[in-house]
């Protein structure tokens, strides 16, 4: 399992330790990961996703997995959160094609 954001794509980054005497080692910043549920409304279910908790926070601001999958340019999505968006966008035609 790699260690990356399925929605924000946020990776590893590395680095130097820095001593009072100015050596360099090399180290490694890992992103803050978690396994969360978030429920779309689009879909009707939860959406297992390993995410990074900056990324969880922005998802609650932004309203919701739905929303910050909508509202998110695709450049910027990494092919997991891709994936999921197309399959929230393909649900709210259905919904809007069954209200219409």
């Amino acid at each position: 399992m790699s260690r990356t954001c399925e929605l924000t794509g946020k990776t590893v980054m590395v680095g130097n330790n820095r001593s009072h005497a100015e050596n360099k080692s090399k180290r490694v910043f890992r992103p803050n990961l978690i396994q969360a549920s978030l429920f779309s409304e689009a879909l009707g279910h939860t959406v297992r996703v390993r995410v990074s908790t900056n990324a969880l926070r922005t998802v609650e601001k932004r309203g919701g997995i739905d929303a910050f999958l909508t509202s998110g340019r695709d450049a910027k999505l990494p092919a997991s959160a891709l994936r999921l968006k197309r399959r929230v966008e393909k649900a709210l035609e259905r919904k809007a094609a069954a209200a219409a």
